[in-house]
């Protein structure tokens, strides 16, 4: 009988996995039969939440701290994963951070490097050790988590922020040149406003929020579950001619 699930079994690694956009996003793959490696950071209840509601399903989960901005941790949270699964099928890069709201004349060096290696530089080091064991398999699957603001520059304040999130938009298309040879696609998101998540709660007014939804088509914000359903599809083998794409996902207030 042929599996119509390709997600089922599948071996998932999320960074960030355990709040927000994250959160939704490995409570998907969970519910599509996968086994989810989850980082987290700061959000261990959560993260242990995760893994026993995976376990309860019959599937495999471990949950993994680190700062990622550290490449040694990088590298063990990749060991520690493969240890854990014994392979790896797909990598979603989820971790990052606005930090704070900082105007050019406010930028200064430790705050630009900080935001650069939150977004860009974790991502990088994940996959650089996660790359040899996706390209052990005939089809696996990179994600990476970009934003609107990579698109239009995002809201005065959000310079470091939108320039790294443009700088993974590249670095997508770029690495989908470099891995497709060895089987790997990689493609990325890029969400606009979805609120419900701590990033908005914290750095979004509501008044800013109401103004943004006001020039949406759909005239809704989005929610994490409207990424999370994004980053399944592209992750999932029925996309096997889809790389070095980005999906925007933003209501419509965007296109291109």
């Amino acid at each position: 009988m042929i599996n119509k699930n390709k997600l089922e079994g599948k071996k998932v690694l999320i960074t960030a996995g355990a709040q927000g956009i994250g959160e939704s996003i490995t409570k998907h793959f969970i519910d599509s039969g996968s086994n989810v490696a989850i980082h987290y950071f700061s959000s261990a209840e959560n993260a242990n939440k995760l893994v026993a509601y995976a376990k309860s399903k019959g599937q495999k989960a471990v949950a993994i701290s680190g700062d990622l901005t550290i490449e040694a941790n990088a590298n063990t949270l990749v060991a520690k994963t493969i240890e854990a699964f014994g392979s790896l099928d797909i990598l979603i890069n989820n971790a990052g951070s606005l930090v704070a709201r900082k105007l050019l004349s406010e930028l200064e060096a430790d705050f630009w490097h900080k935001v650069m290696d939150i977004n860009l530089t974790s991502m990088q080091f994940v996959t650089r050790a996660a790359a040899p064991y996706l390209a052990k398999n005939t089809n696996s699957s990179i994600v990476n988590l970009a934003s609107l603001a990579g698109r239009k520059g995002g809201h005065p304040g959000s310079l470091a922020y939108a320039t790294s999130k443009g700088a993974i938009l590249t670095y997508t298309r770029a690495l989908s040149t470099e891995l497709g040879p060895k089987g790997t696609r990689v493609n990325a998101v890029a969400p606009g406003l979805i609120l419900g998540t701590s990033f908005h709660n914290t750095h979004t007014t509501k008044e800013s929020a109401n103004e943004t939804i006001l020039g949406i088509p759909l005239e809704r914000a989005g929610n994490a579950a409207d990424v999370a359903r994004a980053v399944l599809f592209l992750a999932s083998e029925y996309n096997g001619f889809i790389t070095g794409a980005t999906l925007d996902i933003n209501g419509g207030v965007y296109n291109m």
